[in-house]
């Protein structure tokens, strides 16, 4: 059995597929990008929501805890070494979730993220 996807065009002229992989390019300021540029299609505008509402606390938090790849300013007790460690574990799992929702949206796959995926479909 052969599956044929016809992929939309955008508001932008460009295929929602191309379109919906770009949201997550430069992770949240993608997202607000393609948020306000598309004016209608619904797939991009969702990978658009969702680029925001996942990297952006994402991003806020790595940097609450260590700063740009841990380069962390807690220096009190050996609090530098717990709050690095959760940094960098917070940059693992912004470039494996970038990876994923990227190909997924270049596939034309609406994948949601739990939670975030949620939100991201009721909108702003």
């Amino acid at each position: 059995m052969v599956y044929i996807f016809v992929m939309a065009k955008t508001s932008l002229g460009l295929e929602e597929n191309l379109e919906g992989a770009l949201c997550y390019v430069l992770v949240w300021i993608t997202g607000i990008i393609f948020y306000i540029l598309e004016k209608d299609n619904k797939f991009v505008k969702f990978h658009a929501k969702q680029s925001i509402f996942t990297f952006l606390p994402l991003w806020i938090l790595s940097i609450i805890f260590g700063g740009f790849f841990g380069l962390s300013f807690w220096y009190w007790h050996g609090l530098w070494y717990i709050f690095t460690v959760i940094s960098w574990i917070i940059w693992i799992l912004i470039l494996i979730l970038w990876i994923i929702l990227i190909l997924k949206a270049y596939q034309g796959e609406m994948f949601k993220l739990p939670i975030v995926g949620d939100i991201a479909e009721k909108g702003l």
